[in-house]
């Protein structure tokens, strides 16, 4: 537990750093966000939570381009979401232990327009590096609501449009950058 309450400490502070950082652009700030977040999230297995049965579904080739899409969308996702913190904090509150050995930390954003926000990072060990497979932002979890989106794309349509849905997203989101 206090390992993983560790990693997302750490992260926090690289985070902070870079939304705090007056000699970056918006842009490079955004990118820095985003390296954090690939280095920090388990894209792969946090692939396989969204997808649930629907993963069985994906040839090999579908699974390492959505894994792929996904890292981006969620990478896009996570730093444009943190860059509206820019005037607050934030604080490790408290980690508990889950199933599977994996343990929720939990923060809280501290001052500015989103005092007392709360985002839980669901996290998981493996080869001894703690890694996030969530992250609970306000109650929402971000694995829940794509699982919800992709499954209603899923539900009316293959593997294949589900991709170059997410392509076509993820290159519309760089556009400008």
């Amino acid at each position: 537990v206090a390992a993983a309450r560790q990693v997302v400490a750490g992260v926090m502070d690289q985070v902070l750093a870079a939304l705090s950082d007056g000699k970056l652009s918006e842009d490079q700030r955004l990118q820095q966000i985003e390296a954090v977040a690939y280095a920090n999230f388990d894209f792969e297995t946090m692939a396989k939570l969204v997808l649930a049965r629907n993963w069985k579904t994906f040839s090999k080739e579908e699974r390492v381009r959505f894994v792929a899409e996904f890292k981006n969308l969620l990478a896009r996702t996570y730093g444009s979401r943190l860059q509206r913190y820019s005037d607050e904090g934030v604080e490790v509150v408290g980690a508990r232990g889950e199933l599977r050995g994996d343990v929720t930390v939990q923060t809280r954003i501290v001052g500015g327009g989103f005092d007392g926000a709360t985002v839980d990072y669901r996290m998981r060990e493996r080869k001894a590096v703690w890694k996030a497979i969530d992250a609970v932002v306000e109650g929402v979890s971000l694995v829940s609501a794509y699982r919800t989106q992709f499954r209603e794309v899923l539900s009316g349509g293959s593997p294949a449009e589900l991709l170059e849905r997410m392509s076509e997203k993820n290159s519309f989101s760089s556009v400008g950058r």
